[in-house]
């Protein structure tokens, strides 16, 4: 839809007994939560039973998109979830993102790799189609037009609802719009790393792009892989905490700035700095729904929570102005190499 400034915005409906706004991916006619259950930890960090109470929660909060792939604990993430949408016999009432292209039995896209890809993550999900279907990362030695082809042909067997891409190139975007139009499915969401401590990848020319294709920025890593919640006060960590580790990385002058921001934000809006920080993203232009990567029951309902906060337009700015604090590696704005 076209907003105030005549930007493209995801969203237009209403969802959910509290009325929060409904998000639309793309162009697809299918309207989500704002918020999406990433399924990463699932089966790794977390175990089955860890899993599925974070899945029931955040089917009571309202949410219904659920984001995994076939390479989260080499299929175990997909397994939980398919056994649990079985259990629960809500699978239509859920929404499904998985991604293909980096399971070491099927790595790259070459078109049959997607198609058995997807026949395996189907089978591990125990539905008989995927909402939303990912390419995880370019592959540089097969063609866009193979692998859109072999997408295509999943869309109509009715195996595949909407494709999405998960860390492209702004260059790569384009060459996928540009096949579309001879008639080949078009991306409908991009899912890359976006927070207030990581801006550059997004804001710019994938930030255009999205606005002028009417693709959906679909953000994970929203709170710096942990840095901006749980691990905010990390001092020192497990070498094999991956979480741990990649938040640490946060931990200079920047990031301290930052959480000096969200805790003043966060005192008077009475909520946590991670409801702050995700309700931040939710308000940049083209961005859809962010995926929410939590460990913990506490950690979900804080960020469930982050579409019924409104912030006001000094503390955006305030957000704004510290995120985008110079001295660092990059400036917003600047895509990644």
């Amino acid at each position: 839809m076209t907003g105030e400034t005549g930007e493209f915005t995801s969203g237009a409906v209403r969802s959910g007994a509290d009325e929060t706004p409904a998000r639309r991916i793309g162009q697809t006619d299918i309207e989500v939560y704002p918020v999406a259950l990433g399924g990463a930890v699932f089966g790794w960090t977390l175990p089955s039973g860890r899993s599925t109470d974070l899945l029931d929660r955040f089917v009571e909060l309202g949410g219904n998109l659920v984001d995994t792939s076939d390479s989260y604990s080499s299929g175990m993430s997909e397994q939980i979830i398919g056994k649990w949408m079985r259990e629960r016999g809500n699978r239509d009432k859920v929404v499904v993102a998985t991604k293909v292209g980096r399971h070491p039995e099927f790595p790259g896209l070459a078109a049959q790799n997607i198609i058995d890809s997807v026949h395996a993550s189907l089978e591990r999900l125990q539905s008989d189609h995927i909402d939303l279907l990912y390419f995880h990362a370019e592959d540089p030695d097969v063609s866009l037009e193979e692998s859109l082809s072999a997408v295509e042909t999943l869309m109509q067997a009715g195996k595949v609802r909407a494709l999405g891409a998960s860390n492209f190139s702004a260059d790569r975007l384009l060459e996928a719009r540009i096949a579309a139009g001879s008639g080949l499915p078009r991306f409908e969401a991009v899912a890359l790393e976006y927070s207030l401590l990581r801006r550059d990848i997004v804001e710019g020319n994938i930030a255009m792009m999205a606005i002028a294709q009417r693709m959906s920025v679909m953000p994970y890593f929203v709170l710096a892989n942990g840095f901006l919640g749980r691990h905010r006060n990390i001092k020192s960590f497990n070498p094999s905490d991956t979480r741990a580790r990649r938040a640490a990385q946060h931990g200079g002058r920047h990031g301290t700035h930052v959480l000096r921001i969200l805790d003043n934000i966060a005192m008077t809006q009475g909520v946590d700095i991670s409801t702050v920080a995700l309700a931040w993203i939710l308000g940049r232009p083209a961005v859809g729904v962010p995926t929410a990567g939590v460990e913990s029951l506490r950690e979900l309902e804080a960020l469930m929570h982050a579409p019924q906060v409104q912030l006001t337009r000094q503390q955006l700015a305030d957000l704004d102005r510290a995120s985008a604090e110079q001295g660092r590696n990059w400036l917003p704005g600047r895509q990644r190499s």
